[in-house]
């Protein structure tokens, strides 16, 4: 069996006010949304440049909650773009908060890392240099030394 795709699916506790936010800190912008009478969004879609990524409101009575509801994220959303350092600047101007400002690393690239009010973080990068997986091996064995 071939796998074709992996989408990011995102619970968050205002899927409105999170298409909104992303569409402000990263461009995103929105494929489409399914509304429920009730006005719970059930499911909608986000393109992040060619890529997609899906969200939701909580559905407690399905056992799916948000970042928030659960006071923490054990996931990393990264996001390969032009210029992080823009990005990241936009992102916190868009209500974002730093948690990692933009540096130089050794497996060759410029990120930081934010944190959505919807409780989801987000490493943002850029290349800077091209490094084979044996050097980066070397440099992160060098971290511990």
């Amino acid at each position: 069996m071939r796998i074709d795709e992996t989408y990011a699916y995102l619970c968050v506790h205002d899927t409105a006010a999170a298409i909104h936010f992303y569409g402000k800190a990263f461009g995103a912008t929105e494929k489409f949304r399914l509304v429920e009478p009730s006005g719970r969004i059930g499911h909608a879609e986000l393109a992040f440049g060619p890529h997609t990524v899906m969200l939701c409101d909580e559905f407690p009575e399905c056992g799916i909650r948000s970042a928030r509801s659960l006071g923490a994220t054990p996931v990393t959303l990264h996001l390969h773009v032009d210029d992080a350092d823009v990005m990241l600047a936009q992102a916190v101007a868009a209500g974002a908060t730093l948690e990692r400002e933009a540096s130089d690393a050794f497996y060759g690239e410029r990120s930081g890392v934010v944190r959505c009010p919807f409780g989801h973080r987000w490493l943002i990068g850029h290349a800077i240099e091209q490094v084979t997986p044996e050097e980066m091996q070397r440099r992160y064995t060098a971290l511990f030394n």
